[in-house]
C-alpha cells in the first residue's frame, strides 16, 4: 500500500472506530509499518486539517470527529480534475491556502482507484504562466483571518505612486478582477471608504476589535470598467 492509499484508510479506519480511540501501535499493526509511521502519516492528516485528536496515556490513541468529516465523496476523476484546475488558479486569491487543503480533503475523500485516476489525469495538464510576472502574490493570511472574524485590521500600504502609509481598515469584502485581488472596507485615516490592491500591502496586523458590520451594497468602490457578481455557493 503507498502512502496516499494508507492516509485514506488511516481515515476511514479512525471514522470506522470513532469516538473510541485507537492507538499508534495498533494502527501500525493494522497497516503494517512501524509507529513512526502513523505518528508521521496521522501529523500530516492534522496538518491537512483532519480532525483527529490524540490522548496520552495507557487508554490514550487516536480518534476522529466523526461531526466534522465527510464519508467517501463520490467526486469522479475529471469532476476531482476539474475542481483541482479551478483551485490551482487562486494562488494571490483570498483563502487561497485554505484551497488547497480543500482540494486535499477532497481527494483523501476518494476511493483510492479514484484518487489515483484523478492524479493521473491531473499530470496531464499544465499551467503557462508569464515568467515576467511570477507568482502570485500571497494574500496575507492575517486578511482572510480579518474578514473571517471581522476585526479591524491594521495595514501598511504602498498606493500606485510609491507612497507608504499606515491605516486601520474595517474589512467589508474581496474583489478579484484580472488584474488581482482587492480588499475593500472602511479607512479609519480617510474616514472613507477605500479598495485596496491586496499586492501592494506590505505588512498587516490584526487589533484587539471587532469590526463595525457595514453593508457592501452601501460602497460604491468596485474597480473602474468593472461589474460586481457574488460568489455563488449552490
Amino acid at each position: 500500500m503507498n502512502r496516499t492509499d494508507r492516509l485514506y484508510a488511516l481515515v476511514e479506519e479512525l471514522r470506522a472506530r470513532a469516538p473510541g480511540r485507537v492507538s499508534a501501535r495498533d494502527l501500525a499493526a493494522r497497516f503494517e509499518v512501524s509507529p513512526r509511521t502513523i505518528e508521521r502519516d496521522i501529523g500530516a492528516l492534522q496538518q491537512a486539517g483532519v480532525p483527529i485528536f490524540a490522548d496520552v496515556g495507557r487508554k490514550g490513541g487516536y480518534t476522529l470527529d466523526k461531526s466534522r468529516t465527510l464519508p467517501p465523496l463520490n467526486f469522479t476523476p475529471a469532476e476531482a480534475v476539474a475542481i483541482a484546475i479551478m483551485l490551482g488558479r487562486a494562488g494571490g486569491s483570498p483563502f487561497s491556502r485554505s484551497a488547497r487543503t480543500a482540494l486535499h480533503k477532497i481527494v483523501t475523500a476518494m476511493s483510492a482507484a479514484d484518487g489515483a485516476t484523478a492524479r493521473e489525469l491531473a499530470g496531464r495538464i499544465r499551467f503557462l504562466a508569464d515568467p515576467a510576472t511570477g507568482e502570485p502574490a500571497s494574500v496575507p493570511a492575517v486578511l482572510e483571518e480579518a474578514m473571517s472574524a471581522r476585526r479591524v485590521v491594521r495595514l501598511t500600504y504602498v498606493d500606485r505612486d510609491g507612497a507608504e502609509t499606515e491605516r486601520d481598515i474595517e474589512p467589508v469584502a474581496f474583489t478579484g478582477a484580472a488584474k488581482g485581488w482587492y480588499l475593500i472596507g472602511w479607512c479609519r485615516l480617510r474616514a472613507d471608504s477605500r479598495v485596496f490592491r491586496i499586492d501592494r500591502v506590505r505588512r498587516a496586523s490584526l487589533l484587539d476589535e471587532t469590526a463595525p458590520e457595514r453593508c457592501f451594497e452601501d460602497f460604491d468602490d468596485a474597480p473602474p470598467h468593472y461589474v460586481v457578481r457574488p460568489l455563488e455557493l449552490v
